[in-house]
């Protein structure tokens, strides 16, 4: 969901970028100088768009004084932006608070649901994700436990067989592997 909220982003600062560059071009035609607009923060479009990326992935109670300025100039430029921030935080807010399959079932449907008439393409992939995976996802309310452990030791092995360039001998990698993590 963060990812999708970043491509919102990155779509406006291209669209930032391009106006910029239209602006610059018009000024040197009609052979004046050009100045980039500032906002009540300090900063152009653009910077506003490209500095705000940290602080999207931050929940809104953690953010500094500056990014609640850069926020609120931010949400007003792009109200898209605070809606889809937005989007996120209510998906994050399933994870804390709800204890029960029954209650994550029900905040994860309306959820989708709101995903779906919000109507950001960039959050079709989160949302059929969670369709997809449904029951799985639901599986980590039984006792709030993920496979980040396994995640991490394939990881492991990963980089220990990347270390070595491949594998010539299964048996003593195992033996090693063994050896190393057990």
């Amino acid at each position: 969901a963060c990812d999708a909220l970043q491509e919102l982003r990155i779509e406006h600062r291209w669209e930032a970028i391009n106006e910029g560059t239209n602006e610059m071009e018009n000024a040197r035609l009609e052979g004046k100088k050009y100045r980039a607009r500032r906002f009540r923060n300090g900063e152009t479009r653009k910077e506003i768009l490209s500095r705000s990326r940290l602080l999207l992935f931050k929940d809104p109670a953690a953010w500094s004084v500056n990014q609640r300025k850069r926020a609120s100039v931010l949400f007003e430029l792009y109200p898209d932006m605070q809606k889809a921030l937005a989007l996120v935080q209510r998906l994050r807010r399933i994870y804390s608070p709800c204890k029960s399959v029954a209650g994550a079932r029900l905040k994860l449907a309306l959820w989708y649901n709101q995903v779906n008439e919000a109507g950001f393409h960039s959050f079709n992939s989160v949302a059929a994700s969670v369709f997809a995976h449904w029951n799985r996802i639901l599986n980590f309310f039984n006792n709030r436990s993920t496979n980040a452990s396994a995640e991490s030791f394939n990881a492991k092995l990963k980089a220990f067989r990347a270390q070595f360039r491949g594998v010539l001998d299964i048996k003593f990698f195992l033996f090693r592997v063994e050896k190393i993590f057990a």
